[in-house]
């Protein structure tokens, strides 16, 4: 039996405009009212979901959030983290001096802050703010950011056939010592070497007295992976990556055809 369904946003949950469609909301208070509990799965902040969270209700004492990736586990409500694992300061000038010399941009996200990190190339500037507008953006040479703050991922972020070209290059070390995925193909994501969306599922699971056999996750790409390979039932969009339908039990419609709620309604509206 189903207990908890993680579901990613962008490309998953949201259709093209960023919306939840009327399916989609109307499954997902269904089987909150079954006491189904409903956890989106994200690499934004909680900040740029907060909207999501309001529309869906998600705003109980054990409602919770998984962010950053999984590097963040936060109640709705209040933010208060459940779980965490962040980047160490000195990850931040290693990285740097990889992407500078690829003439990639970096940004660098602190909770609900992002970093432009200067200098940055000119040719080829961070679109990371269109692609999440409802952040603090600052530019920040990376010779003066802040050891004290928390840090907790890394993106770059630009046109997806120069991301891919410039990738080929990406030194060894990266790999070994980062997690590095895309969210979307214009879209890569640097964070701590233990965090995944699965991990994060696991703490949350812990604490909620769930196993992983009573979870069903539902993703699109790379970032998703994790949590598809975790659960007891891992369901991929129709839109989702390769990689992604390769390991789901069960592929669903794409996300401007509702293909959230249909998964809901075959695993447990209808089960």
């Amino acid at each position: 039996m189903i207990k908890l369904v993680a579901i990613d946003l962008d490309g998953t949950l949201l259709n093209a405009k960023k919306k939840v469609s009327q399916r989609n909301f109307t499954v997902l208070k269904k089987v909150q009212k079954l006491g189904v509990k409903v956890v989106l799965c994200t690499g934004r902040p909680l900040k740029s979901v907060e909207t999501y969270i309001d529309q869906l209700g998600l705003l109980g004492k054990e409602d919770f959030s998984i962010t950053f990736n999984g590097g963040l586990v936060q109640q709705n409500k209040t933010g208060n983290i459940l779980a965490k694992e962040i980047l160490k300061f000195e990850d931040i000038g290693q990285v740097y001096k990889v992407t500078n010399s690829l003439s990639l941009p970096l940004d660098v996200l602190s909770m609900n802050v992002v970093y432009h990190v200067e200098p940055a190339p000119s040719s080829y500037p961070s679109i990371y703010a269109q692609l999440n507008p409802a952040m603090d953006y600052l530019h920040e040479n990376v010779n003066k950011l802040n050891s004290v703050n928390i840090y907790n991922k890394m993106v770059v972020a630009v046109a997806a056939e120069y991301l891919d070209q410039q990738l080929a290059s990406f030194p060894a070390f990266c790999y070994e010592r980062f997690e590095i995925v895309k969210s979307r193909n214009c879209l890569l994501e640097i964070l701590p070497k233990s965090v995944s969306k699965a991990k994060g599922i696991d703490s949350l699971i812990s604490h909620l007295g769930i196993t992983a056999d009573e979870v069903m996750s539902i993703g699109d790409e790379e970032n998703d992976l994790s949590m598809i390979e975790y659960a007891g039932v891992g369901v991929a969009m129709g839109n989702a990556v390769e990689k992604v339908k390769q390991q789901a039990q069960f592929i669903t419609a794409d996300n401007e055809a509702d293909g959230v709620a249909e998964a809901i309604e075959k695993y447990i509206l209808n089960a």
